[in-house]
């Protein structure tokens, strides 16, 4: 899930840069996402190191901090390991259902094309007590 690259060049004060991806599911509207993350490692002028994640050429706030829905804006999200989001997908379009639709019983030869309607009371009689 992470490698360390060294500099990348995107900040020169970078000290390391490590490269993390994770994917993310909407527990709100089910929305999935992958993204990944250069997170650079710095020092201050202390001496303390902070991180910078960077997410496509951008500096942003930490993804495990308080992600966000890139759908509804939801903050209730699960973050998983990089390949969930992608896995899925790939499965439910290599399983394509055909839409659903009237289901129509088939011919019985000999039969009457008429359909039967059916009554409450047919559906009824094999649940009715037998009174001997």
């Amino acid at each position: 899930m992470s490698e360390i690259a060294g500099r990348t060049g995107l900040r020169g004060t970078a000290t390391a840069v490590v490269h993390e991806s994770y994917a993310f599911a909407c527990m709100r509207c089910g929305f999935g996402w992958e993204q990944s993350y250069e997170i650079e490692h710095h020092l201050d002028g202390d001496g303390q190191e902070y991180v910078m994640y960077v997410a496509d050429g951008r500096v942003v706030p930490s993804p495990l901090s308080r992600p966000a829905c890139h759908n509804c804006d939801g903050h209730v999200v699960r973050i998983m390991r990089a390949g969930q989001v992608s896995s899925v997908r790939g499965a439910a379009q290599a399983r394509r259902v055909p839409p659903a639709g009237p289901v129509e019983a088939p011919q019985v030869p000999g039969q009457a094309a008429e359909p039967h309607h059916w009554h409450l009371s047919d559906l009824l009689h094999p649940f009715q007590r037998r009174v001997s």
